[in-house]
């Protein structure tokens, strides 16, 4: 493959990756063109020149547009890395030329949004006040494809499954069980006893299908003989939850720490439920096939210090779980 080698090391250019990015994300030469700014027909020479150079066909001509071929999948997955790293490369100069410390992007999953990531973050403001911190909230399966490319430093929230952790670092910050909580005035509130065959005469708010939490709850319901709530919403903002209890009579599950905060603002009230422990530990993740950034790494150490109470608290059998040290 010597041609292969020279064309990747001599002529591959930026404007290439952007190229392919674009024809991967529009489908249609005649649009990419004219997101560019540039003629259809550069557009068409520089693929084909691109092709020729690298002696494989990147993309197939069909009636509905450009289809990458295998080729074209493989280049421009690595173009979009090669892109992200460029973009935070470009983020960090700029940060040190305007006396700024630097940059880190943080996925965040609902779990670590009301105390730990705050918390976090002004220990860093505290630190090193230039550091400029993006911070995005979604959902684990939504956030780790950024992680992978590098548009994401790091994720906080509840860790993902050991199956889709391989290449990623995790760590262990906190881990705190599952309450079941309601709005302030639900009947269930005057009880001292809640039991599993009370839960099915009142609406719900559950995790949605194919979400961390989601699963081990059916669980919980089916070894208590309990059927899955037909009247329910399914959603992970804790705000929303926090909301549709005060206006209703609906009942959730929320974790131990979400519903203290709540609990002491006098929103919500938790309910006397003995529950299994079904929730994975709050921690963060990152990419260990990326070298991190000393602006992420400091963001992690400010998520380490910011949960020490928590860690505190916890049995010696689970610190022995703590996985991957940061690198």
């Amino acid at each position: 493959m010597p041609n292969l080698d020279w064309y990747m090391r001599a002529n591959l250019r930026p404007r290439h990756l952007q190229l392919l990015t674009a024809l991967d994300d529009v489908r249609h030469v005649g649009r990419v063109a004219a997101n560019l700014n540039v003629s259809q027909p550069a557009v068409s020479k520089s693929l084909a020149e691109m092709e020729k150079g690298l002696g494989v066909k990147l993309f197939e001509r069909t009636a509905r547009g450009l289809h990458p071929t295998i080729y074209g999948e493989s280049l421009i997955r690595h173009a979009r890395s090669v892109l992200a790293e460029l973009t935070m490369a470009r983020d960090e100069l700029r940060g040190l030329m305007s006396g700024a410390a630097g940059s880190v992007s943080v996925g965040t999953l609902s779990a670590a949004t009301l105390t730990l990531l705050p918390q976090s973050l002004a220990l860093l403001k505290k630190r090193s006040p230039g550091t400029t911190v993006l911070v995005r909230e979604g959902s684990i399966e939504s956030l780790l494809p950024d992680l992978w490319s590098g548009k994401l430093d790091l994720i906080v929230g509840r860790l993902p499954n050991d199956q889709s952790m391989h290449g990623l670092g995790e760590k262990i910050l906190s881990e705190d069980a599952v309450t079941l909580v309601a709005g302030v005035g639900h009947p269930l509130t005057r009880r001292k006893r809640v039991r599993w065959s009370d839960l099915n005469a009142y609406p719900w708010v559950l995790p949605p299908v194919d979400t961390l939490l989601r699963e081990p709850l059916e669980r919980a319901f089916e070894q208590h003989g309990v059927p899955m709530p037909t009247n329910r919403i399914e959603t992970l903002s804790v705000q929303i939850i926090r909301a549709y209890l005060q206006l209703t009579e609906a009942i959730a599950f929320l974790a131990g720490d979400v519903s203290k905060h709540f609990k002491q603002l006098g929103l919500i009230a938790m309910l006397p439920l003995e529950l299994p422990n079904v929730l994975r530990p709050v921690g963060m993740t990152w990419n260990r096939q990326r070298p991190l950034s000393p602006s992420a790494k400091l963001m992690m150490q400010c998520l380490e210090g910011a949960a020490k109470p928590s860690r505190a608290r916890r049995s010696p059998s689970t610190s022995a779980n703590e996985t991957t040290p940061i690198p």
